[in-house]
């Protein structure tokens, strides 16, 4: 007969086994803490000499421009034209570059933070999942409802977020939606509540992506 501790060892153990089975391609580190870590180099980046604490009533935020485009990994995504992004996966130790199939984009300025991550995925897989990764326990909390919004030919997951990760980008948003073979995740901190929000829209209005049988 099997002992009580020994049953519930195996029930949680078939636990893992099914949940791994049915998650995105696997790593060989913990996804959200390498998110987190790429998070709090590139904040660290980030001038703090003079922060300039957010008053209340807000005022109406300047527009953020997304004149710029990036292309690579076989998809384009809007960005402000004065930020580039860089390969988070690169630029960490001991790691290899992004790639089609995986990978962690950033961009900052002392106006906004972004975050881009995406990997492949089974067919119909909930964007969700990758939602889920990019916010981080520690430093994310959700301020309002989860959204669905069709922005061309996507179904785009979007929460907005307040965040203690830099005091000088107290809010921000999140996003994650589908596209060919892969999940896509976008993540930002701002200094106004609601600029998330039509930054992603913006991002996502000009966003394309190849079906596999085009990439070279």
């Amino acid at each position: 007969m099997t002992s009580r501790p020994t049953a519930i060892l195996l029930s949680v153990l078939a636990f893992i086994l099914v949940t791994n089975a049915c998650a995105p391609k696997p790593s060989q580190v913990d996804p959200q803490a390498a998110i987190a870590s790429a998070v709090s180099a590139t904040l660290a980046a980030l001038p703090t000499s003079t922060p300039q604490p957010v008053p209340t009533p807000y005022p109406s935020p300047t527009p953020i421009s997304l004149r710029g485009l990036f292309c690579e990994y076989a998809f384009c995504i809007g960005h402000p034209a004065e930020m580039a992004f860089y390969d988070v996966r690169a630029a960490q130790d001991q790691k290899a570059p992004s790639t089609y199939e995986e990978g962690m984009l950033a961009a900052y300025s002392q106006n906004l933070f972004l975050l881009l991550i995406w990997q492949t995925a089974p067919p119909e897989s909930d964007p969700q999942i990758l939602l889920d990764l990019i916010l981080d326990d520690d430093v994310d909390d959700r301020s309002g409802n989860l959204d669905v919004r069709l922005i061309g030919p996507l179904n785009v997951f979007y929460v907005p977020i307040t965040t203690s990760a830099t005091p000088l980008l107290p809010h921000g948003g999140a996003s994650a939606w589908a596209c060919g073979d892969r999940l896509f995740a976008w993540k930002t901190y701002t200094p106004f509540p609601d600029q998330a929000v039509h930054l992603m829209e913006d991002a996502l209005t000009r966003f394309t992506c190849a079906p596999p049988s085009q990439v070279p």
